[in-house]
């Protein structure tokens, strides 16, 4: 027999944008009850269209629910709505008694902990469970969630994220799975790079971009930045090169969860050559003409200053 909606917890989603909106929308169509806050009236009126009930703020929206989730752009945006810094109430006053409180942001990692110490500190439960896939995986449900939190609550939390997930990875406790982003999210920028970089070498030495695909696709070369958001068009039809980079995932959050690593490296004391570097790149690229765009159109940077040191 099917579950209902009465079968599963309460949800409140929080941070309906480009993620959490395909997100929420995945988990009604899952039968869970789900109330939202975005303050976009835009995002709100899109996830609303999708099933969720909307409410006037995010207290209100975690008004005893039992699951809160919250999708948002930094770890003080998460820690100023569970402690109510910015003049709304608290979420974890407002949350049932003993919810889960599922961070889905991509934060750094003390500001998880932080989150998650305040969470239980208000008799709540804590997962941090950041996602990879873009807004594709988003829409798809087939998003990989990196969770860090106790064992305990690993079962809770996988019924929940199974509607919008691919893969759930159990990291660690609190903070472990916004580590294994950032760290992850290096690799990406970096592949990234040098694919684009080989792209570019590639034509100057007359090489079509299908002939470079069909090689490196199937040798060693072979990465996720290729074969899947490929930044030329055409090898790769879905990738965002065919959109005009239109972002899948944009310029800045690449720039940001660089810094995030940046940060982590200089608290532990880790040497990143490769990463300090991507993240110069992808802070320059994010700030300028690269804003709106794709992480993947760093190809077009790249090519500008070849371009330019031919002709100097």
């Amino acid at each position: 027999m099917a579950m209902t909606s009465t079968d599963k917890p309460r949800v409140a989603f929080i941070g309906l944008g480009n993620m959490g909106g395909p997100m929420a929308a995945n988990l009604v169509g899952a039968g869970y009850a789900v109330t939202g806050f975005d303050p976009s009236p835009a995002a709100a009126s899109t996830a609303a269209e999708a099933g969720v009930t909307l409410a006037g703020s995010a207290s209100a929206a975690a008004q005893d629910a039992q699951v809160v989730i919250t999708m948002l752009p930094s770890g003080k945006h998460v820690l100023d709505v569970y402690e109510g810094r910015s003049g709304d109430a608290p979420v974890l006053a407002a949350a049932a008694p003993g919810a889960l409180l599922v961070d889905c942001s991509t934060i750094a990692v003390d500001d998880a902990r932080a989150a998650a110490d305040a969470a239980r500190a208000a008799g709540h439960r804590a997962v941090d469970a950041p996602v990879s896939g873009g807004v594709g995986g988003a829409t798809a449900g087939t998003l990989t969630f990196m969770v860090g939190a106790a064992d305990a609550d690993l079962e809770a939390v996988r019924a929940v994220l199974e509607p919008m997930a691919g893969r759930v990875v159990h990291c660690g406790d609190s903070g472990a799975g916004q580590a294994a982003k950032i760290c992850n999210n290096m690799i990406l920028g970096i592949s990234m790079i040098a694919v684009s970089e080989a792209f570019v070498l590639g034509e100057r030495l007359g090489l079509t971009h299908q002939a470079l695909f069909d090689v490196a696709s199937t040798a060693s070369g072979q990465c996720w930045s290729l074969t899947t958001n490929c930044p030329v068009p055409g090898p790769v039809p879905t990738s965002p090169a065919n959109r005009d980079y239109a972002p899948g995932f944009a310029s800045p959050l690449m720039a940001k969860d660089l810094g995030l690593a940046m940060t982590a490296a200089e608290t532990t004391h880790t040497g990143t050559r490769m990463g300090e570097l991507a993240a110069a790149i992808y802070r320059e690229f994010a700030s300028g003409d690269g804003a709106a765009l794709d992480f993947s159109a760093i190809i077009g940077a790249i090519r500008d200053e070849q371009n330019e040191g031919a002709a100097s």
